[in-house]
């Protein structure tokens, strides 16, 4: 695959949901082609085209279309809630219809437009036992033994989450990657800090495994928003501000879900020269 590719070249797509951006393959045509080393090329915002994550859409017999998600260090990631819901856009969009099943890595999911146009899916259940996290052994997620006292949340992915009385004081460059290497992580860890500002609004800023700082990162607002309903801080419905603009999420019987703005901002061809040298 990847030698005829060589030869056509490969098309893409770059989307973002509140600032957090993404390159989007859809191989359900052509079969997966993504590799580690093109995902780390194509993540380098100098010399790639840069990503905070990349998604390639996959043909699934056992649902509507799938997921797989990589971080720029070439790094797969389980769970990408924003991508998820710009694919899931796009897909529904393609198939003229406003709702649709997939499937990632976190299992199966749905999304659904509602009736003012915006997306949501349902990221599904959080991961609330140590094992499932994952943490290296049992502690009390709710009050992990770290500086903060913070919080251990699966969303597909591992989440630790730090609640603050002023974000402006929260040093995010010398943190997240020390806390994202903390021993108790063993798949590392994303790193979220919040501020509540009301009791259905917070503010949220985020480390992300393998990538670094993002302008937003939905699975990591799931995260932040069940973190803080069992800490009894908020309702199941919240507002998360991010540095990218405002995500909402609700907490239902059914699952996690979530929301925000979604573009899609060009479409663009890898060239056959660029994927000869990083198949």
């Amino acid at each position: 695959m990847m030698d005829s590719l060589a030869q056509t070249g490969l098309p893409f797509m770059k989307m973002h949901g509140a600032g957090n951006d993404f390159v989007v393959i859809d191989s359900r045509q052509r079969g997966a082609v993504m590799t580690a080393g093109l995902a780390r090329a194509l993540g380098d915002r100098n010399r790639g085209v840069g990503f905070d994550q990349l998604a390639e859409i996959t043909s699934t017999s056992d649902a509507d279309f799938g997921l797989v998600f990589w971080n720029s260090d070439g790094s797969q990631a389980g769970a990408c809630g924003n991508a998820t819901r710009c694919v899931s856009d796009y897909v529904m969009r393609d198939l003229g219809v406003d709702g649709v099943s997939l499937v990632t890595a976190r299992g199966a999911l749905r999304a659904e437009r509602a009736a003012d146009g915006r997306v949501w899916v349902n990221m599904g259940q959080p991961q609330l036992d140590w094992a499932s996290i994952p943490l290296a052994h049992a502690v009390d997620h709710l009050h992990l033994p770290l500086p903060g006292d913070p919080v251990a949340v699966g969303m597909g992915n591992p989440h630790c989450v730090h609640f603050v009385q002023d974000m402006a004081s929260v040093d995010l460059p010398a943190l997240g990657p020390k806390i994202e290497h903390d021993p108790l992580f063993p798949q590392r860890t994303n790193v979220e800090f919040a501020e509540l500002l009301s009791p259905c609004r917070m503010r949220m800023r985020v480390w992300e495994r393998g990538t670094g700082i993002t302008l937003a990162c939905g699975s990591g607002a799931c995260a932040t928003a069940v973190a803080a309903h069992l800490r009894g801080m908020i309702g199941p419905r919240v507002a998360l501000e991010v540095d990218g603009g405002v995500l909402e999420v609700d907490w239902r019987d059914d699952g996690v879900w979530l929301t925000g703005p979604v573009a899609r901002v060009f479409d663009g061809v890898l060239t056959p020269e660029y994927i000869a040298a990083h198949k």
